[in-house]
């Protein structure tokens, strides 16, 4: 009697049913590796701590001068990380802010929520452990005082 039954093509190579192989190895979020640059650290920072209530700009009174110019140039868009310098590793970041704050605002209260904002956001996003966020209080915006933007929009 002969076998008529079509063969699968592992029983046509010599052999019965061969084990599955996984390719790669471990699941696919697992494979490769992920960085993340330090400007990306700086501008997520740089949003997180603007939205903090007190924080009047970021930035030295140079740094603010010169990104008020910078932002009139078309294409160039706001600087979201003024102010703001990050140090990178492969799990963990190191931030160092320079804000100025509205006169009245308690600055130990305001230097806490830049805390709490900026690593509850940074940490969210990029999965990175923030082991540090230092804080320089560069300046007091006083009510009777222009802004560095508005000056430099009146000087055209």
């Amino acid at each position: 009697m002969s076998d008529t039954a079509p063969r699968s093509r592992s029983e046509e190579k010599g052999g019965g049913a061969s084990p599955v192989t996984r390719r790669g190895g471990g699941a696919p979020a697992t494979r490769g590796r992920t960085t993340i640059a330090d400007g990306v650290v700086e501008k997520i920072a740089g949003l997180a701590a603007r939205d903090v209530l007190g924080v009047h700009a970021m930035g030295s009174g140079m740094s603010r001068t010169f990104g008020a110019v910078r932002d009139k140039v078309p294409g160039s868009g706001k600087a979201v990380s003024r102010g703001v310098k990050a140090e990178v590793g492969e799990v963990q970041t190191a931030l160092d802010l320079e804000i100025v704050v509205d006169y009245g605002v308690s600055i130990t209260e305001v230097a806490a929520s830049v805390r709490e904002n900026v690593v509850a956001a940074v940490e969210r996003m990029t999965g990175l452990e923030v082991v540090e966020v230092n804080i320089a209080v560069s300046d007091v915006k006083l009510p009777d005082e222009d802004d560095d933007d508005e000056s430099e929009s009146r000087l055209q």
